[in-house]
C-alpha cells in the first residue's frame, strides 16, 4: 500500500459539494479560474453581490491570550543592527530573522537570532551576527523558562558577516541540529559539535557566490535520507552599485527591488559525506527570476515527494513540483498561484502552506506589500489553485499592512490551523506620503472559524496584538512545554519579542517529535495525520517557511474537547508508514521510524547551576 493510499483510508471531513474531482475538464478549469478572479477582487460571486464587511469581533471571551515575556525570559539584551549611517542603503530596510533550534539536544528549545551587521561607515560596530540564547528551563516548575546568552560559549562570537536568515537541521545525521545562516556575502554552514559550532562552509561547498541571500530550507528532495538545501537569493546589490531612490523626489529613500536585477536561487544536493553538490540546473531550478524572500515545502499532488513554493518580491511566485526523482518542474503560472487576480506579480515575502479546511487540500499563504493583501490560494486538485484572499476574509483586513513573516499554527488548540502575520513597512517616511499606512504596524492573528474562513482576533485581543512594531521574522515553538505555541518576532533595527501563549479554553493537545532511522534524523519532509472522530488534521515536519526564520520541528495537534487522537499516522520520506491507535492527549510523544509503538517524551532537567561560560 502506498503512502497516499494509507492516508486516504483515514476519515476526512466531508468535501464541499462544489469541489471538483480529479477528472477536471478544460471548460471547468476555465470556469474555476474566473471564480478565482472574482473571489480575489471581492466582486459578485466571492462574498455575495457586494463583499460584506467582516463581522465585528466576537464579544465572547478570547480563546487565547499572548503576553510579552521578553524581559522576564532574559532576551531584552538583544538588538538587531542595520548599520544605517544616513545613506539609506537598500539592505538596511529588509531586516533579519530568527528561530527555534534545540542546540544542546535537551528538549528545551533554544533561540537563534540573526543580528544584522554594520558598514565601514557605520557610527558604531554591530553586535555578533549570530546570537544564541540557551533555554535554561523554568526557575521553578510551572514558570516561564529563562534564557542565557551562549553566543560566545557556542563559538559564534567571532563570526564576521551581515546576517539575514536562520535555518536549523541535522544535515549530517549525527544527532544534533546544525545551523545555516544566509548573509549579504557568502553564506555560513555551522556544524554542531556538542553544542559548539564549527564553520564548515568551504568544505561542504554551500557558501555560494558572495551575493544577497534570503530564506533557505533543508528538505529531502530525493528521499535518500540526507537533507538537501535550497537557498533563496534576492538581488545584485553592493555599496558601489547602490542607487538613489526617493519617495518625495527630494530626500533619499530605500529603493524597491524593481531597481535591481534579481539573482537566481541555488539548490545543493547532499552527498551524504558532509559535502554538497550544486545541482541547481540539473534539478530544474533554472532559469529563475530571483528576488526570492520566502520558501516553504509541501506535497501539492500528494504523491509522497516534497515540492517547494517560493515567494518572490515583484516577480511571479514559483511552484516547483517534484518529478518523483529529486528533480523539479516549475508550475507556478499554470497552477494559478504565481500572480494576483489581475495577472500582476506581487511583492511576496513570507510564505507558509497547510490544510485549513474540510477539503483536505493544501492552501498557500503569502505575505505581500501594503495595498496588495495577503495571498491565499487553495489547491483544487489537478495542480490548480484558486485565489481565496477575499472569501477567506484575510484579504481585506490585510490590505494596508505590509506582511513579512507569517505562519500557520493552531493558536487556540481547537483542531484547525490559524494564521499569524508580522507586519512592518520598509519606508520610515511612508506615513507622510500615504494615508492609512504606517511604518510600525500591528500584527494580524487570524483565527480559523473551522471552515477556512478567518477572523482577525488582534483588535479584540489588544496588548501585543495592537502594538505597532517594525516586524520582520516570525516563528513559533512551545517554549515552556505547556502544550500551546509561543511566538517569536524580530524587528528591523530593534529588539526581539517573545510572546507567551496562554490558551484560555482548556483545549487538549498532542505533540509529536520524530526520530528518523532510514529517513533523515529529524524526520523532515514527513507527513503526519491525526484523526479524532470525524476531524482529520495534517501537519508536515519542515524547516524554513515564514521570512528568514525557523519554527520548531515538533508537530502540534490541537484536540479541542477531545482527550485522545484515535489514529496517528506518520508517512516518512523513506516510504515507511507508521500507524498508532488511541494516543492520549496532553503529552508529547516520540515516534521512531518503524517502531511498533510510540514513547512518551519529557525534556531533560536543565543543569542551571553550570550555565556560566
Amino acid at each position: 500500500m502506498t503512502n497516499d493510499e494509507m492516508m486516504r483510508r483515514t476519515p476526512r471531513r466531508p468535501v464541499h459539494p462544489w469541489a471538483p474531482g480529479r477528472a477536471v475538464q478544460a471548460v471547468l478549469v476555465q470556469a474555476v479560474l474566473m471564480l478565482a478572479v472574482l473571489a480575489g477582487s471581492g466582486c459578485a460571486g466571492a462574498d455575495g453581490p457586494a463583499a460584506a464587511p467582516d463581522a465585528a469581533p466576537n464579544a465572547a471571551p478570547l480563546p487565547v491570550r499572548f503576553t510579552d515575556v521578553t524581559a522576564a525570559a532574559g532576551l531584552d539584551g538583544f538588538r538587531h543592527s542595520t548599520g544605517a549611517f544616513g545613506e539609506k542603503w537598500f539592505p538596511e530596510s529588509m531586516g533579519s530573522g530568527g528561530g527555534f533550534v534545540d542546540v544542546d539536544g535537551d528538549g528545551w528549545i533554544d533561540i537563534v537570532l540573526a543580528g544584522g551587521g554594520a558598514w565601514d561607515r557605520s557610527p558604531e560596530p554591530a553586535g555578533p551576527p549570530v546570537v544564541l540564547y540557551r533555554n535554561d528551563g523554568p526557575p521553578e516548575p510551572g514558570q516561564m523558562p529563562t534564557f542565557s546568552d551562549w553566543t560566545e560559549r557556542a563559538g559564534l562570537a567571532s563570526l564576521d558577516t551581515y546576517s539575514l536568515g536562520v535555518l536549523g537541521a541535522d544535515y549530517d545525521n549525527d544527532g544534533d541540529q546544525d545551523l545555516y545562516i544566509t548573509t549579504l556575502y557568502e553564506n555560513l554552514l555551522l556544524r554542531n559539535d556538542d553544542g559548539v559550532f564549527v564553520d564548515v562552509t568551504a568544505r561542504a561547498g554551500v557558501g555560494g557566490e558572495p551575493t544577497w541571500s534570503s530564506s533557505a530550507i533543508f528538505f529531502d528532495a530525493d528521499r535518500d535520507g540526507w537533507l538537501d538545501l535550497y537557498v533563496g537569493n534576492y538581488v545584485k546589490w553592493s555599496p558601489e552599485t547602490d542607487i538613489w531612490c526617493s519617495l518625495d523626489g527630494e530626500h533619499k529613500g530605500y529603493c524597491t527591488p524593481e531597481t535591481y536585477e534579481g539573482v537566481p536561487s541555488r539548490f545543493y544536493h547532499n552527498n551524504g559525506d558532509g559535502t554538497f553538490s550544486d545541482w541547481t540546473e540539473q534539478a530544474g531550478f533554472l532559469p529563475a527570476p530571483g528576488k526570492t524572500l520566502g520558501v516553504t515545502e509541501l506535497d501539492v499532488n500528494e504523491d509522497g515527494w516534497p515540492d517547494l513554493a517560493v515567494a518572490n518580491d515583484t516577480q511571479p511566485d514559483l511552484l516547483y513540483v517534484n518529478n518523483g526523482d529529486g528533480t523539479f518542474t516549475e508550475r507556478g503560472a499554470v497552477s494559478g498561484m504565481a500572480y494576483d487576480e489581475n495577472g500582476k506579480a506581487r511583492a511576496g515575502m513570507g510564505i507558509d502552506a497547510g490544510v485549513v479546511d474540510a477539503t483536505g487540500q493544501v492552501s498557500l499563504f503569502v505575505g505581500n506589500f501594503s495595498k496588495e493583501m495577503i495571498g491565499v490560494y487553495r489547491h483544487l486538485g489537478n495542480g490548480l489553485f484558486i485565489d481565496r484572499a477575499a472569501v477567506s476574509r484575510i484579504g481585506r483586513p490585510s490590505l494596508l499592512t505590509l506582511t513579512f513573516g507569517l505562519f500557520l499554527f493552531d493558536a487556540d488548540l481547537d483542531g484547525d490551523l490559524d494564521l499569524f502575520a508580522a507586519n512592518g513597512h520598509v519606508q520610515p517616511e511612508i506615513e507622510t506620503t500615504q494615508e492609512g499606512i504606517g511604518y510600525a504596524e500591528a500584527p494580524h492573528l487570524f483565527i480559523n472559524r473551522g471552515d477556512g474562513t478567518f477572523e482577525d482576533l488582534a483588535p479584540a485581543h489588544g496588548g501585543v496584538m495592537t502594538t505597532p512594531i517594525v516586524a520582520r521574522g516570525a516563528a513559533y515553538a512551545d517554549v515552556d512545554h505547556d502544550g500551546d505555541l509561543d511566538v517569536l518576532v524580530t524587528q528591523n533595527d530593534g529588539p526581539v519579542q517573545l510572546w507567551r501563549n496562554d490558551v484560555q479554553t482548556g483545549h487538549a493537545y498532542l505533540r509529536v517529535h520524530l526520530r528518523g532511522e532510514q529517513s533523515n534524523r529529524d524526520g523532515i519532509s514527513a507527513r503526519l495525520v491525526a484523526v479524532t472522530g470525524d476531524v482529520r488534521q495534517e501537519r508536515r515536519v519542515r524547516t524554513g517557511g515564514s521570512y528568514l526564520s525557523q519554527s520548531e520541528l515538533t508537530a502540534t495537534f490541537g484536540l479541542g474537547a477531545a482527550t485522545q487522537v484515535d489514529t496517528l499516522i506518520v508517512a516518512w520520506p523513506s516510504g515507511t508508514v507508521d500507524r498508532y491507535l488511541d494516543v492520549p492527549g496532553r503529552q508529547t510523544v516520540l515516534v521512531r521510524e518503524g517502531a511498533p509503538s510510540y514513547e512518551s517524551w519529557q525534556p531533560a532537567v536543565p543543569e542551571r547551576a553550570s550555565l556560566a561560560p
